[in-house]
């Protein structure tokens, strides 16, 4: 019996203004998983997989989120990897069209997809690459910060970043 070796991903860890940010990529440079945290929280997102520190392959998507957090935008160049079912797939297209600067809720989300917000919901929660493709702006139907899996203080700074708090959540501090 043969056994199929364990995928190998080139990552790195930076700082970023709201903490650490780790990323990983496949052989051709693809992005596959990105987390606020350590290696260990990257590792969590992607699964299976050994992770190789490559700062040298990983450089044009760290200049990438630099540019992000130094001007608040981010002109992607990077290509998207994410593996998931072919409906979480079509949620994570439907995130990377939201754009900078605004905020889409839930219903909205499942709405254009023709399906229920809480399955959105979870398929938003199984999105192995954040910031790249922005689960952060989606929100609770009232504009209220509702989920996101590196903590709300994250997401409101992220938001905070873009101009795009809802102003409910303006008010809450």
């Amino acid at each position: 019996m043969t056994t199929t070796p364990l995928p190998s991903y080139h990552s790195t860890t930076f700082a970023t203004p709201v903490g650490k940010f780790s990323l990983a990529t496949d052989g051709a440079g693809a992005v596959v998983a990105a987390a606020f945290g350590s290696q260990a929280a990257l590792q969590r997102r992607l699964g299976a997989g050994k992770l190789q520190r490559d700062a040298r392959r990983t450089a044009p998507l760290r200049r990438e989120v630099e540019a992000y957090f130094s001007t608040g935008r981010r002109k992607s160049a990077a290509v998207l990897a994410p593996a998931g079912t072919p409906f979480q797939q079509r949620v994570w297209r439907a995130l990377q069209e939201i754009p900078f600067g605004q905020t889409r809720s839930y219903g909205q989300l499942a709405a254009l997809l023709r399906s229920s917000p809480r399955a959105v919901g979870r398929a938003i929660g199984a999105n192995p690459i954040c910031l790249l493709i922005p689960c952060h702006r989606v929100n609770g139907a009232d504009g209220s910060l509702t989920g996101y899996a590196f903590g709300l203080r994250i997401k409101r700074l992220l938001l905070e970043r873009e101009a795009a708090l809802p102003a409910r959540s303006r008010r809450k501090r």
